[in-house]
């Protein structure tokens, strides 16, 4: 934390969201990241040779881990707050031990599965010992915190299937601030340094990996290519960005598709500006998409893969297209291009849903009624 991604995102997005309601927090992170100045956060040790990566199992995440509750037990002594608030599953984990000392409430914030998330990344195979052990400790661990925080309804019906008792389960889905992604024109000087004056943008910001579908965006350029050599791919994001720009040159596609590497947070609305369209062909059934919430904050059209956690995130307006089909992906996408006032006419009524359904002033009540209840719980036990 912070990485410009994803969970960090809302974890940011929350904090500063509480802060209006009077809500102090410190996050208690990696000893890797940014820090960001309207943030406390405070550090683990960090190790010679050992360091988690930008996502995903390493080897030494474990050691890490430890070093994060350690850090943490010495924090929740300073800081003395009246709850635990943990995100992922190895939050939970240090959350849990944590609890044993202080008897503090516990909050539990998931974005998805951990098993699936394993599966899709590759680390573990779909079936098999290891799998089944991976998904008996997430099931013993959905049901140890106070509360817990799923990012979409679908997700809430994963954990009361896993063993969470359905009154502690609440969605809160993933915000945006809308002070900080906004609609807007085209940057022109932006668009020269890039080199990409008079193309049609179709832009993708996120994590650079198969999972999130960024292979799938290859075989729709290539479709498309056909019928709109100037369309043009900005593909924001890191890690494995060198990996992804060779693959382009490989299949000639390089005229085609940018791809300019880690965007900062405080950047990526005018980045997100510069696409006609935003698209996230994320292949992940549980894991939560909180991009699409940004691109509908800036006013884009989106065409996004069919999964529940896409559908209730952009609702009626939302395009879609079957997961991991190229062919009907690109023909969506060109639909957009073929009429642009249409494509406009969407990307209002998204703007309009992210403000009125997902903004943070609103989302921040939820989660400060969630924190009261814990509290008093806590309070009566």
């Amino acid at each position: 934390f912070f990485g410009d991604r994803g969970c960090h995102v809302r974890i940011y997005e929350e904090i500063r969201a509480l802060a209006a309601l009077g809500i102090q927090s410190s996050v208690v992170t990696y000893p890797t990241g940014r820090d960001l100045p309207d943030i406390k956060t405070v550090r683990a040790r960090a190790f010679p040779g050992i360091k988690a990566g930008p996502l995903g199992f390493s080897a030494g995440r474990p050691l890490l881990d430890l070093a994060v509750f350690l850090k943490s037990h010495r924090e929740v002594a300073r800081f003395r707050p009246h709850l635990l608030h943990a995100h992922l599953h190895e939050g939970i984990a240090i959350g849990v031990a944590l609890r044993a000392f202080y008897r503090l409430p516990l909050i539990a914030d998931l974005q998805g599965s951990l098993t699936a998330e394993l599966v899709d990344q590759g680390v573990v195979a779909e079936r098999g010992m290891l799998t089944r052990l991976i998904s008996g400790v997430e099931q013993w661990l959905v049901r140890r915190p106070t509360r817990l925080l799923s990012s979409s309804t679908h997700g809430v019906s994963l954990l009361t299937a896993q063993g969470a008792e359905p009154k502690r389960v609440t969605s809160l889905p993933d915000g945006v601030d809308v002070d900080v992604f906004q609609p807007g024109v085209p940057d022109i000087t932006l668009l020269k340094q890039l080199g990409l004056e008079g193309k049609r943008i179709i832009v993708f910001l996120g994590v650079l990996t198969d999972y999130q579908g960024v292979d799938v965006l290859f075989d729709v350029a290539t479709i498309l290519c056909r019928t709109h050599p100037d369309a043009h791919f900005l593909v924001l994001g890191y890690p494995n960005e060198a990996k992804y720009r060779a693959e382009a040159r490989d299949r000639g596609l390089d005229g085609m598709m940018t791809f300019p590497g880690r965007v900062p947070y405080a950047e990526a609305s005018r980045w997100i500006c510069l696409g006609e369209v935003a698209v996230s062909p994320k292949r992940s059934l549980t894991e939560a998409n909180g991009k699409l919430l940004n691109y509908m904050a800036c006013g884009r059209p989106v065409v996004a893969s069919d999964t529940p956690v896409n559908r209730e995130l952009l609702g009626h307006a939302g395009i879609f297209a079957p997961v991991d089909d190229a062919e009907i992906f690109a023909a969506r996408i060109m639909e957009l291009l073929f009429d642009p006032a249409h494509a406009k006419a969407v990307g209002v009524v998204l703007q309009d849903r992210a403000k009125k359904e997902f903004a943070w002033p609103v989302l921040a009540r939820r989660l400060e009624a969630v924190y009261r209840e814990a509290v008093a719980e806590n309070h009566q036990s």
